[in-house]
């Protein structure tokens, strides 16, 4: 009976952690995130991005470089290592086209942002008698 009132307190504990650190997660993400017409900043967002996923990438290549230069190393594991790092590879060359592409995308619209802003501001400079 002991044992089991431990064992169902220590899943309650267990529980309350999760749902404590969802939460902390949560507040974390929403302090990173970025305004959605910021667009310099979302520039810089998914270039840090990008440049965190190419390290990733290269860890994983050299990953794969020792195994295919020592696949005696990693014994029976070995394999999985070699797939393990092969789909990460996948995962993170996809991961830093794609923030590439949403870096390029957001830094033409904040071009277009700037010389709409600037062409508005010369429009209505004229109008001082207003």
């Amino acid at each position: 009976m002991q044992s089991f009132k431990f064992s169902a307190k220590l899943s309650v504990l267990a529980i309350a952690l999760l749902a404590f650190g969802a939460q902390m997660n949560a507040s974390v993400a929403a302090q990173t995130e970025v305004a959605g017409n910021d667009h310099q900043a979302l520039v810089k967002h998914y270039e840090n991005l990008a440049k965190e996923a190419k390290v990733r990438l290269q860890e994983n290549l050299e990953v794969l470089k020792e195994y295919e230069a020592h696949p005696y190393y990693f014994g029976r594991q070995g394999q999985d290592v070699r797939s393990h790092a092969s789909a990460n590879i996948r995962e993170y060359e996809k991961a830093l086209k794609e923030n590439l592409d949403n870096a390029d995308l957001h830094r033409r619209m904040a071009m277009e942002q700037n010389r709409d802003f600037t062409t508005a501001k010369t429009e209505h400079s004229g109008n001082k008698g207003l």
